[in-house]
């Protein structure tokens, strides 16, 4: 099979590994070598190592064998290569029956492969740009590593200080270091300073509601009671009514005259 440059993919500069007669069909381990080819050979072992097919562990170690290769045999270091190519022709095909119906035979195929992978080192250019990514990503990881070991030991410091910011440097500081650092750092300072800020108001915010919630709950009960009271002047009105309407003797009939 030719690229578009006129070279023959088995004809590509570069150190190669090959497996033969492997057990496996040549079309499973296309789908495995898909997955790897162009990438940076450390690139290629993470997905390998994470794909769950059979095939790549022996495409992996088909890898690992042409990374060897080319740094005991052509002196190229393991960071500097990447997959150039990677291919899988088909083997043999061990074929074999099995009995069926009525005195037929059931055809049964054994297919082979050979594996074969082709490591180069990088172009220039985009070795610069791997490096420079790598050593970007490290860095990342090493100030979020720091940082975050400062933030635990700032949680524990200031052990003498009282109300929330003790609280808050208590309860950071709970499951880290047991030893109280001397000095803190002036951002690690700032940080734990905008918390206990930030703790505050949610306080401060929590006990306005109570405060609003409470108030609301008084005017709502002097409201019963003031209707209450209104409501048994009422009751009592018209009770007096009642009252003063039984007491009135009730007019006598006019005697007829005779």
């Amino acid at each position: 099979m030719a690229n578009g440059s006129g070279v023959k993919t088995n004809e590509r500069e570069g150190t190669r590994a090959q497996a033969k007669y492997i057990r496996i069909s040549a079309y499973k381990v296309r789908e495995v070598l898909d997955l790897i080819r162009g990438q940076h050979v450390q690139r290629a072992a993470e997905i390998l190592r994470f794909t769950e097919r059979d095939a790549a562990l022996v495409v992996g170690k088909v890898l690992a064998s042409a990374v060897a290769n080319a740094e005991n045999n052509d002196g190229i270091p393991a960071d500097e290569l990447f997959v150039a190519t990677a291919y899988a022709d088909e083997g043999v095909t061990l074929k074999r029956f099995r009995p069926r119906a009525r005195g037929r035979a059931g055809r049964i195929r054994k297919r082979t492969c050979h594996v074969t992978i082709i490591v180069s080192r990088m172009p220039e250019d985009e070795l610069r740009r791997y490096q420079a990514k790598q050593q970007a990503e490290a860095a990342a990881r090493r100030a979020r590593r720091v940082a975050g070991g400062r933030a635990g030991q700032a949680g524990q410091g200031g052990g003498g200080d009282g109300g929330r910011a003790a609280r808050f440097r208590r309860n950071r500081g709970k499951g880290g270091d047991t030893t109280t650092p001397t000095t803190t750092a002036g951002a690690d300072d700032q940080v734990t300073d905008d918390h206990i800020e930030a703790d505050e108001a949610i306080e401060d915010a929590t006990a306005a509601d109570v405060a609003e919630a409470t108030t609301d709950t008084a005017e709502t009960t002097e409201e019963a009671t003031e209707t209450t009271g209104e409501a048994a002047t009422d009751t009592a009105d018209a009770a007096g009514t009642t009252g003063e309407a039984a007491g009135e003797p009730e007019a006598a009939p006019d005697e007829e005259t005779n």
